[in-house]
């Protein structure tokens, strides 16, 4: 099957110019492996961007805006252009057009080696994979896909077309103890719940603890990576990303559009503002305010040290 290009960035609203001849692709692959029946891009500007695009052999290749009238289409055995496509965020266009491309088929229904609890509530088209346990008071969302081996454990709300990947536990119970005269540990009671927004996305093997006396929240449109752990009380907010390793500790909030890095620690009882960026491995033990770009044991601002604008993309940042 081969697919227009043009057709389906048009489908999305994405603006576009070109150079080059028209044509279809057959597949998609990176740019330096791409072969002339393929789709690619190139986020990439300046003298990477024009090296990278020039010594491509992608069929079509969508380019950064800036690139537009800096490189010419490269021309193949047969005599043919390749087709060069300049939008202002080539990434976003390829992911749009990928998803398009090979869109998969919804999963429903609710396998038989699942244990869903009587007290339970699952929404419309949704799928429940095998030996996954639904426990009491939970409800799914309409549209949501739950993969195999998942723990819902009690209490927990799941939003519409949400996607919770193997091995995701979810309102379990949270850690925190008291210490008595003696000095032995007694559990706090875990007594709340987990609120999950739409469209969230967990990745296999992360852990989501239930709240003690406020419940776990993380908003519409967050997207966990593996090996994430949540502890109680967090409140996660709205088109947040946490790479893979990340750990928030007990009643944490994070504002919108943060970006954590590879096994990042966010202390407990600490505030992360709107459209933060933590680098890979920091360790942050001080709130941070809005826009702030913190790095390090302990974590500080680098923001001003920061001149890549990809960095500021990662949390939806403008540069300034």
């Amino acid at each position: 099957m081969e697919w227009d290009i043009k057709s389906l960035l048009e489908s999305q609203d994405i603006s576009y110019t070109c150079a080059g001849t028209d044509r279809k692709v057959k597949g998609a692959a990176a740019i330096s492996v791409a072969k002339d029946t393929d789709l690619s891009f190139c986020y990439h500007v300046g003298e990477k961007g024009f090296s990278l695009i020039s010594q491509s052999n992608a069929g079509i290749i969508l380019c950064n805006s800036s690139m537009k009238g800096l490189i010419s289409p490269k021309v193949n055995s047969e005599g043919t252009k390749q087709l060069l496509v300049f939008t202002n965020n080539p990434r976003l266009a390829f992911v749009r057009a990928l998803n398009m491309i090979y869109k998969k088929k919804q999963l429903v229904g609710i396998s038989s080696r699942a244990s869903v609890s009587p007290t339970a509530k699952i929404g419309r088209n949704c799928y429940i994979g095998d030996f996954t346990v639904i426990g009491d008071n939970c409800e799914i969302g309409d549209d949501s896909i739950v993969y195999d081996r998942v723990s819902l454990v009690q209490n927990c709300t799941l939003g519409d077309a949400c996607v919770i990947q193997q091995g995701v536990t979810l309102g379990a119970d949270g850690f925190a103890f008291e210490r008595d005269t003696s000095g032995n540990l007694e559990r706090f009671p875990h007594i709340m719940g987990v609120k999950i927004g739409k469209n969230v996305e967990i990745s296999a093997n992360s852990s989501v603890a239930r709240g003690s006396l406020s419940d776990t929240v993380i908003g519409d449109g967050s997207k966990l990576d593996a090996l994430v752990h949540v502890a109680h009380n967090v409140k996660i907010g709205k088109y947040c990303e946490l790479t893979a390793g990340t750990i928030i500790g007990g009643s944490t909030t994070l504002g919108d559009m943060v970006w954590t890095g590879l096994n990042s620690m966010i202390k407990d009882n600490i505030k992360i503002g709107n459209n933060v960026i933590v680098a890979a491995s920091a360790g942050v033990i001080h709130d941070v305010v809005d826009g702030d770009i913190v790095a390090g044991v302990p974590a500080k601002s680098i923001r001003d040290k920061v001149t890549t604008n990809m960095r500021f993309l990662m949390a939806g940042q403008k540069q300034e």
